[in-house]
């Protein structure tokens, strides 16, 4: 069995930037033990895999580890795929998921996502193995599915080299680190060894957690955000009350067939 295949960078407007992504569009599913040895093989954070047609489309996201209920980077490089390599002249996508349904929609050169906004509970106290793990006392800490651990400035996003076996012991997806920034209104790193990604270049889920946030501490709905990571990115966000917008620039990197036997 022959499948296409493309590696698209998300959130970035060259190659080489943002966060690389696995896309490969299928006739119909195929077994869980599959997608995960293809995702294995790919070896990126995330491999993005869809079913369907003119503009609706069942979608899956799966590290070389583990499914994910949620992943941003790899859905705006889904969307990049259907608009740009398969011809798909509509001006909005609509994707059926784990967490229900989600959008994404394209205007000029940047593809907007439609995610869901999660609110952070405030945690009491700050777990001991994630401040052995980061090095540093975040300043406040919040839940959702990921912990949110916010810090003073920008440099202390970027000094962070925290011990992954550690941040693997927390109970959440990943956490995720940030403060504001200097040429922006936020910036971030997200750490998810649990799940097979030490550090995450661009993370378009975790800006469902750091969008509500920042926009009610900053008092904006429109706001730009940058992740710190070595490859980097830059999110143009917006909070809609119960959604959020997730917009970004996206490249493609490589075409390919796989040979599935």
């Amino acid at each position: 069995m022959t499948l296409s295949y493309y590696q698209v960078d998300a959130f970035a407007s060259r190659v080489f930037g943002g966060n690389p992504a696995g896309v490969c569009p299928l006739e119909k599913w195929l077994s869980d033990e599959v997608l995960q040895q293809i995702a294995a093989e790919n070896n990126l954070s995330e491999t993005a895999f869809f079913v369907g047609r003119d503009g609706k489309y069942d979608l899956r996201w799966l590290t070389p580890t583990v499914e994910v209920d949620l992943c941003g980077h790899a859905t705006l490089a889904a969307a990049f795929v259907i608009f740009h390599e398969l011809g798909y002249r509509g001006e909005a996508i609509r994707f059926q998921t784990k967490v229900g349904e989600l959008g994404a929609s394209r205007e000029g050169d940047v593809l907007t996502l439609d995610f869901p906004a999660w609110t952070a509970k405030r945690c009491d106290e700050v777990p001991a193995v994630m401040a052995d793990a980061l090095g540093w006392v975040p300043r406040e800490l919040f839940k959702t599915r990921d912990f949110l651990a916010v810090f003073r400035d920008e440099e202390e996003i970027r000094s962070l080299k925290p011990e992954t076996p550690l941040l693997a012991r927390l109970d959440c997806l990943g956490v995720i680190c940030t403060a504001p920034g200097t040429d922006c209104d936020f910036v971030s790193r997200f750490f998810a060894p649990g799940a097979g990604v030490p550090e995450d270049p661009v993370t378009g889920s975790a800006h469902s957690t750091l969008i509500p946030y920042w926009s009610a501490r900053l008092g904006k709905k429109k706001l730009l955000a940058r992740q710190l990571s070595q490859r980097g990115g830059e999110l143009f966000c917006e909070d809609r009350g119960e959604r959020v917008g997730i917009g970004g620039h996206a490249v493609l990197y490589s075409r390919a067939q796989l040979e599935i036997p």
